[in-house]
């Protein structure tokens, strides 16, 4: 697997499938969900009020990932991913890390040769960047699976300088 990292708008690569850090509604909301969402249009949102109804009542657990069409994106698909809101007396490494393998999971199911990831966690749900990049990028090495490459696209200078350290450190 070949792993990049780039400063880019997920919303724009053409992919296989993208990984959206979603909350567990799977209904929207800010950041990369609610970008990705407005990008791809109502498909993705009806594929996933359809998910809400049979497959998820009380919605995608934590470290979990479902994938839906990708709507109006360059992508194929979307993978839903939904990460830990980070917590300073609890560990939930190993829920970040799910998110990530899961992911690579449904890629491989989809048949994805290609997919990008944003930093799951590392906006509103708090999760300390430098933290986040070293779960990410030693999780996705660490996971056997059929994806060929791997891009992560970071919106900001900041997490790309993470991830390109982690990457360098892994």
């Amino acid at each position: 697997m070949r792993i990049f990292t780039q400063q880019a708008d997920i919303t724009t690569l053409k992919v296989d499938a993208v990984v959206n850090a979603a909350n567990s509604s799977l209904m929207g909301g800010g950041g990369v969900d609610g970008a990705i969402h407005r990008a791809g249009g109502p498909d993705i949102l009806r594929e996933c009020r359809e998910l809400r109804e049979t497959r998820f009542p009380d919605g995608l657990p934590t470290g979990q990932a479902v994938a839906t069409t990708a709507g109006n994106l360059p992508a194929r698909w979307v993978i839903h991913a939904v990460g830990p809101v980070h917590s300073r007396t609890e560990d939930r490494s190993a829920l970040l890390a799910g998110c990530y393998r899961e992911s690579l999971r449904v890629a491989d199911e989809l048949g994805a040769e290609s997919v990008a990831f944003p930093a799951v966690s590392a906006g509103i749900y708090g999760w300390p960047m430098q933290d986040a990049a070293r779960i990410a990028v030693h999780t996705v090495r660490g996971t056997d699976c059929a994806v060929r490459e791997v891009t992560f696209a970071l919106f900001s200078a900041d997490a790309l300088a993470a991830f390109e350290a982690a990457l360098a450190d892994a």
